[in-house]
């Protein structure tokens, strides 16, 4: 065993030391309600996490707002449940400034839509622009695999609350109608990447 150990010391210093991961994105989201900090999952989810980006460069953001809550105890209409609340960029939910991006689901990636997660809204497969939701309780259903979808294929997860995650709770159980509209939606003051732009994103 002794001379295993020295063994695997010698090739470590013949082949140097493993660089360290890079360290995730972070965007800062400034709403009325307070700031929500994210750290994106690059390594895991490049092709949403890029996409993303591209609005908070552009500021996009800048002007839009979290529109709508889904609170668990009064979703009650479906038989999967969720705990979210979505935004939408300052030309709103139908965003069409950029052609929709692939999705990368959750089996693929190894993320999850627990408590703080960073998603990506769809219709269907492959429809996603610039409209995003934050899980505010572990929420599975949202997972590759779970039912709040009916096509089974979840939602891109791409990150996760860092700090602010009261914020976006506060948020969630904000005055809304009856379609789970915010009423008034928390406007977005600015979505500021923290730092600069990764260059697997850069053009």
């Amino acid at each position: 065993m002794r001379r295993l150990i020295v063994g695997l010391a010698a090739a470590s210093a013949a082949c140097g030391t493993l660089p360290e991961p890079a360290p995730s994105p972070v965007v800062m989201i400034q709403t009325d309600a307070g700031t929500i900090s994210v750290a994106l999952a690059l390594d895991h989810a490049p092709v949403t996490v890029c996409n993303f980006l591209s609005y908070v460069e552009a500021k996009d953001y800048d002007g839009g707002a979290f529109f709508r809550t889904v609170v668990r105890q009064t979703n009650t209409a479906n038989p999967n449940p969720i705990d979210v609340i979505q935004a939408a960029s300052k030309r709103g939910v139908e965003d069409g400034a950029r052609p929709p991006i692939a999705l990368e689901r959750t089996r693929d990636t190894g993320l999850n839509h627990r408590a703080g997660a960073i998603s990506m809204a769809r219709d269907g497969p492959d429809t996603a622009t610039s409209s995003f939701f934050i899980v505010t309780q572990d929420t599975p259903s949202l997972d590759f695999g779970g039912a709040r979808n009916p096509d089974g294929q979840g939602f891109a997860a791409f990150g996760r609350v860092i700090s602010g995650l009261d914020v976006a709770r506060r948020i969630q159980m904000s005055p809304a109608d009856s379609e789970e509209k915010l009423t008034p939606p928390v406007a977005i003051r600015s979505i500021r990447l923290v730092g600069v732009t990764p260059a697997h994103c850069r053009p």
